[in-house]
């Protein structure tokens, strides 16, 4: 049996949503499972000095028209939520407490999450918006709420990036293949000739 696809991304990440919408479909295709694998892109940026595309000047000007572009080619709604950048731990805790529960409900949840950010605008940057997401999508087992401030789902996370920062994960969406890695949505057909 193949290896999974490793599928690391940041919540906050509109590159990471567009990707989000192709890869189990791109997976299915090639027998291949994948693993989502959220992270957290601030802890990314204090390693390497980096900081969100979207303040950097000229770069961020372009990124928001490429990725309109990139959405209508792809078919997919696509708006900015206010505010944007947004933190994504609310939304990272919650994945890893439903996934240790049920890792198809929590890919579903993350599917919904970053439908909510970056197809309706709308935030995801509080636990009280995590979860109201969560519970529209009937994703919301009893205790979710409660989880997102428990030490053990904190270090759950804090664990995921490290070892996510340990294996080279500098950006998101960032794909792991037995091994070799491929950074960004537009690298999708490059990981579908590689597998």
């Amino acid at each position: 049996m193949s290896q999974p696809i490793d599928f690391y991304f940041d919540f906050s990440s509109p590159y990471g949503y567009l990707a989000a919408e192709q890869i189990d479909d791109l997976g299915a295709r090639h027998g291949r499972a994948v693993t989502w694998r959220p992270m957290l892109l601030g802890a990314v940026f204090a390693t390497t000095g980096s900081q969100p595309l979207m303040n950097i000047p000229l770069k961020g000007d372009y990124a928001r028209h490429d990725l309109a572009r990139e959405a209508r080619r792809l078919d997919l709604p696509f708006r900015f939520p206010k505010p944007f950048p947004f933190m994504s731990v609310a939304a990272c805790r919650a994945f890893y407490w439903l996934h240790d529960q049920d890792p198809a409900m929590a890919v579903a949840l993350a599917k919904a999450l970053y439908r909510e950010a970056f197809a309706g605008g709308r935030p995801i940057d509080s636990a009280e918006a995590v979860v109201g997401v969560a519970e529209a999508a009937a994703l919301a087992p009893a205790g979710l709420a409660a989880a997102l401030s428990e030490p053990l789902v904190k270090q759950r996370l804090r664990e995921e990036v490290e070892r996510a920062i340990a294996k080279g994960v500098f950006g998101s969406p960032f794909i792991v293949i037995d091994g070799e890695a491929f950074w960004g949505h537009d690298r999708l057909e490059q990981v579908d000739l590689w597998l």
